[in-house]
């Protein structure tokens, strides 16, 4: 078994049996020509018969809303330096299909904030198996969780496989 870390771009062609995308990853592509990319990379990397398996969020779970009710602050000290650190979330919320909110670091010692945007997109069941389907995927399934049970319209998240 091989594992590659990094750009689907660096993938060589028919060469995987898999390619997994894992921790919702799928969600950070935010235009559809990024997003397209990744799935041709994969379907190109793929040997014939080959799998993709992705997981990604839901938009009809509305998983933002909650997300949007966590105003918790975690402190930690730096391994490093030993200051004392804290972290938290401020949401700027759904335009859209793209969620947008920034992770705030602040040193209590030198008071300085290290802020980080992050920007998920939600799409459909539709818009993704329809993304998969363009690439050449042949076979395009989605679960709700990891024993296999079929995803329906009320699914927290999906598990898409594809097959080659």
């Amino acid at each position: 078994m091989t594992w590659i870390v990094g750009d689907s771009a660096n993938l060589k062609p028919e060469v995987y049996d898999v390619v997994i995308m894992t921790a919702n990853v799928a969600q950070v592509f935010i235009t559809d020509e990024s997003w397209q990319a990744v799935v041709n990379d994969a379907y190109s990397a793929l040997k014939p018969g080959g799998h993709f398996i992705f997981d990604t969020r839901n938009p009809n779970a509305k998983t933002w809303e909650e997300w949007q009710k966590d105003d918790t602050v975690d402190q930690i000290q730096d391994l490093n330096t030993g200051d004392t650190l804290t972290i938290w979330e401020e949401y700027e919320g759904l335009n859209g299909s793209v969620f947008t909110f920034y992770e705030k670091i602040k040193n209590e010692k030198t008071n300085k904030v290290i802020e980080d945007k992050v920007q998920l997109i939600f799409r459909s069941y539709e818009e993704i198996s329809q993304s998969l389907y363009q690439a050449g995927f042949t076979k395009v399934q989605a679960y709700v969780d990891w024993q296999l049970k079929l995803a329906t319209s009320k699914a927290k998240s999906y598990i898409f496989h594809s097959v080659k």
